[in-house]
């Protein structure tokens, strides 16, 4: 019989700042932390994004360590201090054999190869940092956090473009339910807002250049919207078999009991145009939770403020939730149109957002949703105004590049 898994701690780095409080706090206002980059804009078409504002993080890491790590991988160390912090585990009395990491990162340390390419070009290959490789590899982040708490379970980096946080999240469970660990670290991270990683994605035209108002720019379901927003974040979650948990009087903020995963087999970079991709994958993470759709109170959206991207995933709730969205009783929001999008780091920081929705009975908004799309249909967004309602079953929907899809249900972990 499979063991039951829960949320015992939880920490992130966003365009909010350090920590949960912050990044909740504004959520609920519905404030956004989109701005202006510190980019030379001369050289770009997309001036704004959710870039990390400057911090101390000497409290949470080593200075001298902290050189030789890229900004993702120190992000994914500061967001899992906080949450270990915030778990009360105490290390010493556990077996740290059945203790692991999964976290991981979309794209890597793109600002330590463009910097070490720079070097390069300049002064000769033979130049470049001796800690490049290590700086810019996905799975350092997994690697310091073990290293840093001596955790010597399961260890590994999960690498699915955008789903990457809610699949690290999702697979660590696994382990815990089939009696492989007893503990698990686990989220995602990005870092990628640099020359490199902006001109990229502007290439890409995917990028919104909605530069005049930056706050306004992350639209997701709004008939204007004109593209994603690039941002950075980290959030990692401590995840705990539950009578382990119990039994040392662990703070449970929820149980992870539905986890789905699929793929469109359609695009390298399109969505399957009518869900069917987003459809499978709920309909297993509701078979896992044993739950039918009309269980779920609140849905995180993917959202990313994309045209094709917005349509598909909302075709594909409408379909799986007819009956309950009639007198439109599921509310459904994208807090991508405050924190713009994480890529590696959104799925687990949204599936944070989620578990605080949970327990603190308020829906974050959907912002800047004056317009809604026809083609999004008729579900409701919870448009600009975060609502309270009291909730007991909440999920976290993830999609990466590549038609990877990735859902996560969470519920009070009673």
């Amino acid at each position: 019989m499979k063991r039951r898994v829960v949320v015992t701690g939880m920490g992130c780095v966003t365009p909010f700042g350090v920590g949960l409080d912050i990044l909740w706090d504004n959520l609920k206002k519905g404030k956004s932390g989109i701005r202006y980059l510190n980019l030379d804009k001369e050289k770009h078409l997309v001036h704004i994004g959710g870039q990390i504002p400057e911090f101390d993080s000497s409290q949470y890491v080593d200075a001298k360590d902290a050189r030789r790590m890229d900004k993702f991988i120190l992000c994914s160390m500061v967001a899992a201090t906080i949450a270990i912090e915030d778990s009360k585990l105490d290390l010493e009395k556990e077996d740290l054999t059945r203790f692991g990491v999964i976290a991981g990162s979309a794209a890597g340390g793109l600002e330590t190869i463009q910097k070490n390419h720079e070097v390069m070009t300049v002064r000769g290959y033979h130049k470049c940092s001796p800690f490049m490789v290590p700086m810019m590899i996905c799975n350092m982040a997994a690697g310091k956090i073990s290293i840093k708490y001596g955790l010597r379970g399961p260890s590994k980096s999960i690498v699915t473009a955008c789903s990457t946080g809610a699949h690290s999240i999702g697979d660590a469970a696994r382990l815990i339910q089939y009696n492989e660990a007893d503990i698990m670290i686990a989220g995602g991270a990005e870092a990628g807002i640099c020359d490199l990683g902006i001109g990229a994605f502007t290439s890409a035209k995917t990028l919104s250049k909605h530069n005049e108002e930056p706050t306004k720019a992350s639209r997701p379901y709004d008939i204007n919207r004109d593209g994603f927003i690039m941002s950075e974040g980290a959030g990692i979650l401590v995840l705990e078999e539950r009578e382990h948990a119990i039994k040392r009087g662990a703070k449970i903020y929820a149980e992870l009991t539905g986890y789905g995963q699929s793929s469109d087999a359609y695009d390298m970079v399109a969505p399957d145009p009518n869900g069917n991709g987003v459809i499978l994958a709920i309909e297993n993470a509701l078979k896992e939770a044993n739950l039918k759709p009309q269980d779920i109170d609140y849905i995180n959206a993917h959202g990313t403020s994309t045209h094709a991207g917005d349509i598909a995933e909302s075709k594909a709730v409408e379909k799986l939730f007819k009956n309950k969205n009639e007198n439109k009783k599921l509310l459904m929001s994208s807090t991508k149109s405050m924190t713009g999008h994480m890529l590696g780091g959104a799925g687990s920081v949204e599936a944070i957002i989620s578990i605080m929705a949970l327990n603190e009975g308020i829906v974050p908004p959907t912002i800047n949703l004056e317009n809604q799309d026809p083609e999004c249909g008729n579900l409701n967004y919870v448009a600009n105004v975060a609502q309270e309602k009291q909730m007991t079953h909440v999920m976290s929907n993830s999609f990466g590049f590549g038609g990877h899809n990735s859902v996560l249900i969470f519920n009070k972990g009673n």
